[in-house]
């Protein structure tokens, strides 16, 4: 009984979120203390023992960082510079596009900084380029979120945390480093999306004359400011990722693997904060509002309500019951739907992994199944319905438009057009990713 009513508060908890445009967070935390405390009878101790104090610190740190690219212009100068170098091959514009936002994504933007830059951006090139505008903006969204499932991008350090933070029940199962999975969702995220936009790039004849009449700006140079930013986020790159890959391809190195060890993303990003203060390369404060305080709250309140989840066994049963009841072929599709359905009106970090992540662990032993997969398919299911307008990111991608009839065009075009077609994709994508690895 308590179960079902944790599951019940989870969903109140979004539908709430929904509705009265409340933060979800809150309300997780809310429900988290009336059942944990009163019905399960947890001390107040142990329930705030349940905020989730390592990812936060993980994704606040970053974001620190990559704020200064963002308030000095350095990531809308490293987005004209990239889009100029592909004026040579208008035709594959989309594609040209989805690598400008992987790059953006990789380099540490977040998802919603990544589309607020591009999407204005991306219109105007629809626009003089004549290409399908939905096509841009699928090619972008798909973009921003592959890129930032990167192991150290802004989605990727997310999700390191919330796979660490699914295994807390069960030690023993737990994965020894969360660096390679999250690669391989990175890659498999890529391939997918680069399916993806060749079925709207290819597939609307809207796009027959795309690329004709298009002409590029070169961007004005870096100012001193943007190539010390730069020169930083690539050092930063290299710190966090040379010595996890000399692992995997020097495992038996002791030096290597010790070293490995002590090197954490987001204590290497605070590092660099600092020598960005010190830099002046922007002002402190306004460095610091940037951060998204909202998108913390409600991955941190999702992760306590999980968290008296996981203590009351609800996590074990929904496990157990999908294990006994969903054949096992069909698993990574029923993942893939309810990552989507969730994500629909829902935020992929703050609601749908901290709530479908803790399941996998169970269901993986269960049913024989690769858990790394079910993750992938987690998280690509989740993303493949991020474009709807009913998100932050579709809803960005709306407030580009100029004039609110080609807006009501583009909502009906993202809600009944791109949506449909980007989670049946991913669900078939995902059941042979099941079947292959």
């Amino acid at each position: 009984m308590l179960g079902v009513l944790i599951i019940a508060a989870i969903a109140a908890a979004v539908v709430l979120g929904y509705k009265t445009k409340i933060n979800t967070g809150f309300f997780c935390i809310a429900f988290a203390y009336i059942i944990g405390c009163f019905m399960l009878g947890l001390k107040p101790k142990e329930l705030i023992a349940m905020w989730p104090t390592s990812t936060m610190f993980v994704i606040i740190s970053v974001l620190l960082f990559y704020n200064f690219a963002a308030i000095n212009g350095t990531l809308e100068k490293l987005s004209g510079s990239l889009l100029y170098a592909c004026r040579s091959f208008p035709g594959l514009l989309p594609f040209a596009l989805f690598f400008v936002a992987v790059i953006l994504s990789v380099m540490g933007a977040a998802y919603f900084t990544v589309l607020a830059f591009l999407a204005p951006i991306t219109m105007a090139i629809c626009e003089e380029s004549k290409m399908d505008k939905l096509t841009g903006a699928v090619a972008i969204n798909c973009g921003a979120l592959a890129g930032g499932n990167f192991p150290t991008a802004a989605l990727g350090v997310v999700f390191r945390g919330l796979m660490d933070t699914a295994y807390e029940g069960t030690p023993e199962l737990a994965l020894a480093d969360t660096f390679g999975p999250e690669m391989k969702v990175f890659v498999l995220a890529v391939v997918f999306s680069l399916i993806l936009i060749a079925i709207f790039r290819f597939g609307f004849k809207s796009n027959r004359n795309i690329g004709k009449g298009i002409t590029f700006k070169k961007p004005e140079p870096y100012d001193p400011k943007q190539k010390t930013t730069l020169r930083l986020m690539i050092i930063m790159m290299v710190v966090v990722l040379i010595f996890p890959v000399l692992k995997l391809m020097l495992p038996n190195v002791k030096a290597i693997s010790n070293i490995a060890g002590k090197i954490d993303v987001g204590l290497v990003a605070f590092v660099f904060t600092v020598i960005g203060l010190l830099l002046n390369l922007a002002p402190q404060k306004e460095t610091i509002a940037k951060v998204p305080w909202n998108t913390i709250l409600m991955i941190a309140g999702a992760g306590m309500l999980i968290g008296v989840a996981v203590k009351a066994g609800t996590i074990e049963a929904v496990s157990h019951w999908i294990g006994n009841n969903v054949p096992t072929f069909l698993v990574p599709i029923a993942f893939s739907f309810i990552g989507a359905f969730m994500s629909f009106f829902s935020s992929t970090t703050g609601v749908v992994a901290p709530a479908l992540f803790p399941l996998i662990p169970g269901i993986a032993v269960a049913t024989g199944l690769n858990p790394i997969t079910l993750f992938a398919c987690t998280i690509l299911g989740a993303q493949s319905s991020a474009i709807s307008p009913f998100s932050s990111g579709g809803s960005l991608i709306l407030g580009s438009y100029g004039n609110d009839e080609e807006r009501n065009a583009l909502f009906n075009r993202l809600l009944f057009v791109a949506v449909p077609i980007s989670v049946g994709c991913a669900a078939i994508y995902n059941f042979i990713v099941a079947m292959v690895l």
